[in-house]
């Protein structure tokens, strides 16, 4: 059922899309091929937005927003460039864990600096052997004494060449599987961590992406996010309230396809005629415009279900985030060729598109792995009759 935004959720919507319009998406290409993090311009950001604490609850100095409103902001950025969306919003995962798992003190104290804009968490997960297979993964942190010990390497680690703290899963009773799976918060600046070499990727150039290492890593006692051997609950609490925001970036990046498109279109002749008028074109466009409305509409339903803390929500994050991904990927190479030869130069912004969509069908949980959760709630619902 359509459910129209509130004005408080519009005026955040117009105020990210100003923004976006007039300081991102004129310099996403210098970013992209520079292949480097806006250091300043990320800044600017936190700064001159001020929504860094959009999710945060308000006693810890956050705003107390919800996912709709969060994945609004998303939308707008990632219509500009999803690489410096990525740069700007990778805290908003790496601070999940603690919103899941930490206690009123911990999450006031390690997120106040995040709601400033002076702080940065990459989130910790894969591995280099342990993508998908989140139980196959390696690192350990042994207790000894009043502080845990920490061996292991994260690979994949968005924003990790910038963040200031990480938040760090790892074994601490291999024997429990799953449930032997703590969480930490570790400082960037803790001897015995080092950050890897930077990837250089296919897309989403702007967004820093490194290989975390740590080698007898001391973590206090306290660092411990929540209880011992709750991370993997944790680590699954987050994947699925993230799952709506990744949804929005490919709803963005569908936008953004489209908006070119149509434009080009309308300017660009051949045979004596706009392309704009040509049926087959038309089709492309249509298409184009169906899957943003439709991966718009269950992302803006899989936040409402994430905000009403609905049970049904890791079901349709899944099918929302599955489905804009691939609809990403659709519209950004169905632009590519409404542009013909000139959409695959770096002169238009169409190639670019297409190169960053094809992340999101591959971080946070493959299509792939998307699948074999909705079809086995789907098998789950059949079975109770619902």
């Amino acid at each position: 059922m359509y459910q129209p935004f509130t004005e408080d959720q519009l005026q955040i919507r117009d105020l990210v899309r100003d923004f976006t319009r007039r300081e991102v998406a004129p310099v996403a290409h210098e970013w992209d091929q520079k292949n480097e993090h806006p250091v300043e311009l990320v800044k600017r950001m936190r700064k001159e937005l001020g929504l860094n604490g959009i999710t945060i609850p308000e006693e810890y100095g956050g705003m107390g927003l919800g996912s709709i409103e969060q994945c609004l902001m998303i939308e707008e950025m990632s219509w500009g460039c999803l690489g410096i969306t990525l740069c700007f919003g990778y805290t908003a995962l790496g601070s999940l864990p603690i919103l899941k798992g930490a206690s009123p003190e911990q999450a006031k104290k390690w997120l106040e600096p995040v709601i400033s804009g002076d702080h940065g968490i990459s989130f910790c997960l894969s591995e280099p052997g342990a993508g998908s297979d989140v139980p196959g993964m390696t690192t350990k942190a042994e207790k000894k004494g009043d502080k845990y010990i920490l061996n292991g390497t994260k690979q994949w680690i968005t924003g990790g060449g910038n963040a200031d703290a990480y938040t760090v899963f790892a074994y601490t009773d291999r024997n429990r599987g799953t449930r032997g799976v703590s969480c930490f918060y570790v400082p960037r600046n803790s001897p015995g961590l080092t950050v890897g070499k930077k990837e250089d990727k296919l897309g989403i150039r702007a967004s820093d992406t490194r290989q975390i290492i740590f080698e007898n890593v001391e973590v206090p006692q306290e660092n411990l996010i929540g209880k011992e051997n709750l991370g993997f609950i944790y680590a699954l609490q987050t994947l699925n309230a993230s799952r709506p925001f990744v949804a929005a970036f490919g709803v963005g990046v569908c936008q953004a396809a489209l908006d070119h498109a149509a434009k080009y279109a309308r300017e660009r002749e051949q045979f004596g005629k706009k392309i704009s008028s040509f049926q087959a074109v038309q089709h492309m466009l249509a298409d184009m415009s169906i899957i943003t409305e439709t991966g718009r509409e269950i992302t803006y339903k899989a936040a409402r279900m994430a905000d009403s803390n609905d049970s049904n929500l890791p079901k349709f994050a899944a099918i929302a985030k599955a489905y804009t991904s691939e609809g990403a990927m659709k519209c950004s190479t169905d632009a590519v060729q409404i542009f013909g030869g000139y959409g695959y130069t770096k002169e238009y912004p169409v190639e670019k598109l297409m190169r960053d969509a094809k992340i999101l069908c591959i971080f946070e949980g493959t299509t792939q792995i998307q699948k074999n959760e909705i079809g086995a709630y789907v098998i789950r619902d059949s079975a109770s009759g619902k």
